[in-house]
């Protein structure tokens, strides 16, 4: 290969011609300062290479001058429709990306044949590009990830990082000394999301350090550990009824906490259950969870985990994977033991003596007690039954409640996933309507309604791919979730004996 047919061959004529070109003008130089003196004895002599040291610091100047032109910084003045909700800012002071990484990213990360830009503006200390997405977006996103990776760039140590951008393509010149080699993938973080604005597929690319997970000042187990300590509590006092009458006698009559162990067992692991499901999942689709912190409520119990998502997901099927397993596995072990629990006679012969009223307070409930007990459930008849019954149930609700599509509990996660932002935001506002609503009938939805405001709320942080929907067997499986979850929180309007019904007095 040829010297010219090097890669490197450009660079080094152009330097030679340059060297060339500051010898002549140092010939002439000369030339001109001899012919200066022979004609004014007086005059000082310029030597040649004073005039190379003039010419050059002009190049210098004219370089440096050259490199600010080129490295224009981006206003990245935060812009209303954010399409990345839940982004916050982890940065000491702002950055500024300059205008040659802008073009680098348009022309060789995205390029034609996947995501065509036409316009882009400064967006959350990052930039926003719009265009048109070309192909399938899961594949699509797949090619400007691996771009994003792989292109490299230079920086200078003179200057601030980002700025004198170059891409990089040879081997030698990145291992220059004062230049070093850097990726693209390394500083910035890419997602292809929808515009709430327009609904249009735009790209969005921010400073990694933008989407680090915060860290707190109490470490997260300390934390997790006070919450399960009290839900303990709160779990042994809501199976013991004497002392539910009296909160403030728990304390002088601790020895009767014992009585509500083994219904704190079984809600407890109904609970327990639901957490493993979600960390069985997210260790399968790579996804990174806090320590759940769990809830305490002294009218059933707990009100669940709360789990955090420290690492961003990559795509909805992955975040439906993540957030319905926990829903499954709590469900199934809930409705298995409520099935026991109606089968089985009590242990003792005895069991618990309850008015059906209170199988009106689920529509599931109240269909199974139906079902199974016939005839033998009639209002205003008290009838024995296994407190496993209530035990399951608990569990049971407690799934429910975490299935409400709203904020960033369970069910909020899995209608994002299946039907997508705009869909799940106004979904979730109509479900917090209807909480509030119900609040005003029931003290467990107020609570719940108050924690799903203050520590529940959302929005849910981006996904890198947003617009790639799930498979359709998972969404069948979201749409059963809340369903049953509905099931679950309604009641039951039906008289369990029909024969009841009396005419109404006019």
């Amino acid at each position: 290969q040829t010297k010219d047919e090097s890669p490197n061959a450009e660079p080094l004529n152009s330097a030679l011609t340059s060297l060339q070109n500051i010898d002549r003008y140092a010939k002439a130089a000369a030339d001109s300062a001899a012919q200066t003196k022979d004609e004014s004895p007086n005059a000082e002599p310029v030597s040649a290479s004073d005039t190379v040291r003039n010419i050059d610091g002009d190049a210098t100047a004219a370089a440096d001058s050259a490199a600010q032109e080129q490295v224009v910084e981006v206003d990245v003045n935060v812009a209303s429709g954010s399409p990345l909700p839940g982004m916050k800012q982890q940065l000491e002071e702002a950055v500024s990306i300059p205008k040659a990484t802008v073009d680098i990213l348009k022309d060789q990360v995205f390029s034609f044949d996947t995501f065509f830009v036409t316009s882009h503006e400064p967006y959350e200390g990052g930039i926003l590009f719009k265009g048109n997405l070309r192909g399938v977006p899961a594949k699509s996103f797949e090619k400007i990830t691996t771009r994003l990776e792989v292109t490299r760039y230079l920086k200078s140590r003179s200057f601030h990082r980002y700025k004198c951008v170059q891409i990089c393509e040879c081997s030698d010149l990145c291992a220059a000394p004062g230049y070093p080699q850097n990726k693209f993938g390394d500083e910035f973080k890419v997602f292809l999301l929808i515009n709430p604005e327009d609904e249009k597929p735009v790209a969005v690319v921010v400073p990694k350090q933008t989407v680090e997970p915060a860290t707190g000042s109490v470490p997260e187990w300390a934390a997790a550990g006070a919450f399960g300590v009290v839900t303990i509590f709160t779990l042994l006092l809501r199976n013991v009824p004497v002392l539910q009458d009296n909160l403030l006698s728990t304390f002088d009559n601790l020895e009767l906490l014992k009585d509500g162990l083994p219904g704190a067992l079984v809600t407890g692991l109904i609970v327990g259950v639901h957490e493993i499901g979600h960390i069985l999942a997210a260790r399968d689709a790579g996804v990174k969870l806090s320590v759940p912190y769990f809830v305490p409520s002294w009218q059933i119990g707990s009100f669940g985990g709360i789990t955090r998502i420290v690492n961003i997901v990559r795509n909805r099927g992955d975040l439906l994977k993540v957030a319905a397993a926990g829903p499954v596995a709590g469900f199934s072990l809930g409705f298995g033991l409520l099935l026991l629990g109606f089968t089985l006679p009590p242990s003792d012969g005895l069991g618990i003596i309850v008015d059906p009223a209170i199988f009106h307070q689920s529509f599931l409930l109240g269909g199974l007690a139906k079902l199974i007990l016939g005839d033998v459930l009639k209002e205003g008849t008290q009838l024995s039954i296994n407190p496993l019954v209530l035990w399951a149930w608990a569990g049971l609700l407690i799934n429910a409640i975490n299935s409400i599509p709203a904020g960033e509990l369970d069910g909020g996660r899995i209608a994002l996933a299946m039907w997508g932002r705009k869909v799940s935001s106004r979904l979730g506002s109509v479900t917090i309507a209807l909480l509030g609503l119900s609040s005003l009938f029931s003290d467990v939805a107020f609570y719940w309604a108050v924690l799903i405001f203050f520590l529940q709320r959302g929005p849910i942080a981006p996904l890198s791919e947003e617009i790639t929907e799930p498979e359709n067997s998972y969404i069948g499986l979201g749409v059963a979730i809340l369903f049953l979850g509905l099931l679950v929180c309604l009641p039951y309007p039906f008289l369990f004996d029909p024969s009841q019904v009396t005419d109404f007095d006019f």
